[in-house]
């Protein structure tokens, strides 16, 4: 990982053990740990101009004409440094991403709880959370909202508004599906506005509406280790089982558009690779890192 990036997670309070130890080896380790605990009590002071400029006038009478830039433009900088980071370490977003085959729970500033699924990332400012509840969505998570004013989920096919409740949201690609599990869920997409109520399900494959049952259960199964799929084209249980598994999978000459109705587990490749292809009239094989699906 860059040296930048490190620094930035840093920030974020959300290195892993190994990338901990990897940003303790910077060169600059100690530097940086330093400027950190002088920013958590630097306050920016008022400032004037005319006022620095006044008392700092004097003084530059005693600087040699030949040597007076430099010293300034070093602490120019520094000041520079010292406000830029500030700013950062208060003002930016938290990101939370998840790697292949990972989830992970992250707790909110208001106590909400969200279940982030592999291979998604999760964005949300902290500094102006009480005015402003909203997170980003790339990828998939289950939400279990706390009681209180409005929380917007904004993705790139549409906005999820919810007041307390639970819900899940699905958007990779050209997939976009949200189903409501407890509470009330309103939806916009394109500019138009759908409520869903508990068990209800508004999804989208390519631009298309696509209809679906109520559902029955009370949180999604992923949670518990399964992707399950309702009348899903292949190209999209082929792509989570991708998320689920970091592998590769070729499908020549197959139709990926064919739908299927399934699940398949986390737990076991070969079981989920049966869960999918037997159905299908499928069967598959295993070359280095890669899986060919073929016809029977």
């Amino acid at each position: 990982m860059k040296r930048e990036e490190l620094i930035k997670k840093w920030l974020d309070n959300n290195l892993n053990a190994k990338e901990l130890k990897a940003f303790e080896q910077l060169q600059d380790y100690n530097e940086l740990i330093q400027m950190n605990s002088a920013l958590k009590s630097f306050k920016a002071p008022e400032f004037s101009v005319e006022n620095s400029y006044e008392n700092l006038k004097p003084k530059l009478k005693h600087i040699n004409s030949n040597n007076w830039l430099k010293p300034i433009l070093r602490i120019a900088a520094m000041l520079a440094i010292c406000f830029s980071v500030y700013y950062y370490s208060t003002g930016s977003d938290t990101e939370i991403n998840t790697q292949i085959a990972q989830s992970t729970k992250v707790n909110l500033p208001d106590t909400s709880i969200v279940h982030l699924n592999a291979n998604s990332t999760l964005s949300f400012n902290e500094r102006s959370w009480d005015n402003n509840r909203e997170v980003q969505l790339n990828g998939e998570a289950f939400f279990k909202v706390a009681k209180g004013q409005v929380f917007d989920v904004l993705t790139t096919s549409g906005t999820v508004s919810v007041l307390g409740t639970q819900f899940n949201v699905k958007q990779r690609n050209d997939y976009f599906e949200v189903t409501c599990y407890e509470g009330l869920v309103a939806v916009t997409h394109n500019g138009e506005s759908v409520k869903l109520h508990p068990g209800d399900t508004f999804r989208k494959i390519d631009g298309k509406l696509i209809t679906t049952e109520k559902e029955i259960v009370t949180r999604p199964t992923w949670l518990r280790g399964e992707s399950s799929f309702k009348t899903v084209p292949l190209i999209l249980v082929i792509a989570e089982l991708e998320n689920q598994y970091g592998i590769k999978i070729l499908a020549p000459k197959i139709d990926t558009q064919r739908l299927f109705t399934g699940s398949f587990t986390h737990k076991n490749l070969d079981l989920a690779l049966q869960s999918v292809t037997i159905p299908l009239n499928l069967s598959y094989s295993k070359s280095g890192n890669s899986i060919v699906l073929k016809r029977e």
